[in-house]
C-alpha cells in the first residue's frame, strides 16, 4: 500500500494523526511528518506497521456503529471531549457540509476531513479576548489604509476549499477578499488565532495546527489563558514557532512585525474586569 492511498483512507474514514499513532503504534511525530509530507521514505517497519492499520476493517479499528445509508433524519454530534466518540447514522468521516449547516443551526460545531465536533460555549475571558484583538487588528488595518479584514467568530471558513472542512477560527485576518464567498470564506486565511479552552485544547493544538500549515494560513496563533502564553507558528518562515507572555507586545509576521499586539494591555484590562467582578461578589 503506498502513501497516497493511505493518506485517500485517511480522509475518508476520517482519522485524526492521533488516531493512527494509537492504532498502529507509530510515533506520532513519525505519522504527522508523512502524512503532511515531510517524510517521503519511511521506514520499512514503519510502512508495514501503516499498512496494517489501514488494512483492518473500519470497524475494527474505529469505534462506532459503521451502516451503508443513515437512518433518515438522524444527525448526531461528536463530543468534543472525545476525538473518536460517535453518536451519528453517518459514519464519522463522510460528513458534509450539507450535514454541518443543517446542524449549524441548532449548535455550535465544526467539520474537519468528514468529522462533526461539537463546540462548548466559550468563557467571558475566552470572549474578551476574542474581541480585543480583533479591535488592535482592525485598528491597525484602519491606520494604514489596508485591504485586510478581521474576523471574529463565528464565520464558515472551507479551509481546504472543499465541502467536508469547515473550521471556525476564534479571529482570522483575510486579506484576499477574493476568497469571500457568498459570506463565507473559501481558502486559507492569512492569519489565524485560536484561543485554548478545555473542550478544544487538543484539537486547537494538533489537528488544526496542521490543517491551517497544509491549507497555507501564514500565521497561527495559540492563546493559552490557563498557562498566559501565546504561541506563534509563522508557517511563512519554515514554521518558526515563538513563545511569548501576556506581558509583551507580540509583532504579527504577516505584516512584517509592524503590528505589534501589547497583550500587557489586554491582560491589564482583564485583571481589572475580573478583580472588580470578584470583590463584587
Amino acid at each position: 500500500m503506498t502513501i497516497e492511498e493511505m493518506k485517500r483512507l485517511k480522509k475518508e474514514r476520517g482519522y485524526t494523526n492521533e488516531y493512527i499513532c494509537d492504532g498502529s503504534g507509530v510515533p506520532l511525530g513519525t505519522v504527522q511528518k508523512i502524512f503532511s509530507g515531510e517524510t517521503k521514505s519511511p521506514r520499512y517497519d514503519t510502512m508495514q506497521a501503516l499498512e496494517k492499520f489501514f488494512s483492518a476493517e473500519p470497524a475494527a479499528v474505529y469505534p462506532g456503529p459503521v451502516y451503508d445509508y443513515p437512518p433518515k433524519g438522524e444527525r448526531v454530534l461528536v463530543k468534543e471531549s472525545s476525538l473518536v466518540d460517535t453518536y451519528s447514522a453517518i459514519p464519522q468521516g463522510r460528513h458534509t457540509a450539507e450535514d454541518y449547516y443543517e446542524l449549524r443551526e441548532h449548535e455550535r460545531i465544526e467539520l474537519i476531513d468528514g468529522v462533526i465536533y461539537n463546540l462548548a460555549s466559550p468563557t467571558t475571558k475566552h470572549q474578551y479576548v476574542i474581541m480585543a484583538l480583533t479591535v488592535e487588528l482592525e485598528l491597525f488595518i484602519r491606520a494604514h489604509g489596508g485591504d485586510c479584514i478581521p474576523f471574529p467568530a463565528p464565520v464558515s471558513v472551507h479551509i481546504d476549499r472543499d465541502e467536508d472542512t469547515i473550521v471556525e477560527p476564534d479571529v482570522c485576518v483575510l486579506c484576499d477578499r477574493g476568497l469571500l464567498v457568498d459570506e463565507k470564506i473559501w481558502g486559507a486565511p492569512d492569519l489565524v488565532v485560536e484561543v485554548l479552552s478545555p473542550s478544544t485544547r487538543r484539537k486547537d493544538l494538533t489537528i488544526k495546527n496542521q490543517k491551517y500549515a497544509e491549507a497555507g494560513v501564514r500565521e497561527y496563533w495559540i492563546v493559552d489563558l490557563k498557562n498566559q502564553k501565546v504561541i506563534v507558528y509563522d508557517f511563512d518562515h519554515d514554521d518558526l514557532i515563538s513563545v511569548y507572555t501576556f506581558r509583551d507586545r507580540i509583532p504579527v509576521g504577516i505584516w512584517g512585525g509592524e503590528c505589534q499586539i501589547d497583550f500587557a494591555r489586554i491582560d491589564d484590562r482583564m485583571r481589572r474586569i475580573y478583580d472588580e467582578e470578584d470583590q463584587t461578589k
